[in-house]
């Protein structure tokens, strides 16, 4: 039987500046065994996937996992353009930790309108030090998104703390974080499209382990993200 798959997330899900999840989870399983659908978006705060769920309910899916809160998190860095986030999303509040709790919002939708087994994903460490201000953040939200997850009572999938124990085994180099701006994201894309860099090779020059840009991720930290959804739903799924 084909499992039906709903991925919900932003740019990580998106990938357009990320290695893609979805095609190494895809490739986990022998052909046709799940078919995927995406549903990311570049950018994207949890208020904004709140908006956008009729896709996601009319699919209708067997799984849905979320993967949403980077965003979120990066707003609580001091040098987050928080006014220009607020403008290009059309947020109608400052994003806080509080606002934040909308999550709960998105799962009562799925679990009201779908039958599918739900999932939420904590954050990816933002950057690679992990008593850094980035990486703090993205533990507090995934925090958060464990308390969703418990008081909703659906799957709960620790990516934060797979990658956590990833970047402590890699031990890398201290670098600190630095945040992306459009013209680095547009720098990332011509360096990938025009001089055929790898996302990996652009990784390796940045000495980065996870992340090509201390947010997306890289070969191994997409694969971190295939793993951590198949042995945390598809397994139980069959």
């Amino acid at each position: 039987m084909t499992i039906r798959i709903a991925c919900l997330g932003d740019s990580l899900t998106r990938a357009q500046f990320s290695v893609d999840y979805l095609d190494l989870l895809e490739r986990r399983h022998p052909p046709g065994d799940v078919r995927l659908a995406r549903f990311g978006a570049n950018g994207d705060f949890a208020h904004n996937l709140l908006q956008r769920l009729d896709a996601v309910v009319t699919y209708p899916p067997d799984v849905i996992t979320v993967l949403i809160g980077t965003n979120d998190a990066r707003a609580s860095l001091a040098d987050y353009p928080v006014d220009q986030a607020m403008k290009r999303k059309q947020l109608p509040e400052l994003p806080s930790a509080d606002w934040f709790q909308c999550l709960g919002a998105v799962v009562a939708r799925l679990r009201a309108e779908t039958d599918a087994t739900i999932g939420l994903l904590s954050l990816p460490v933002l950057g690679q030090q992990l008593d850094g201000a980035a990486a703090q953040a993205s533990q507090a939200y995934s925090r958060m998104v464990a308390e969703v997850a418990a008081t909703d009572e659906v799957a709960y999938l620790p990516l934060h703390e797979r990658q956590t124990e990833e970047l402590r085994r890699a031990d890398p180099p201290p670098i600190p974080y630095r945040e992306v701006t459009p013209a680095a994201a547009v720098g990332v894309l011509l360096q990938h499209a025009v001089l055929r860099r790898s996302l990996d090779a652009i990784a390796r020059r940045r000495g980065l382990v996870l992340t090509t840009d201390h947010i997306h991720q890289n070969s191994r930290g997409a694969a971190l993200i295939a793993e951590v959804i198949d042995a945390g739903l598809l397994t139980r799924s069959r």
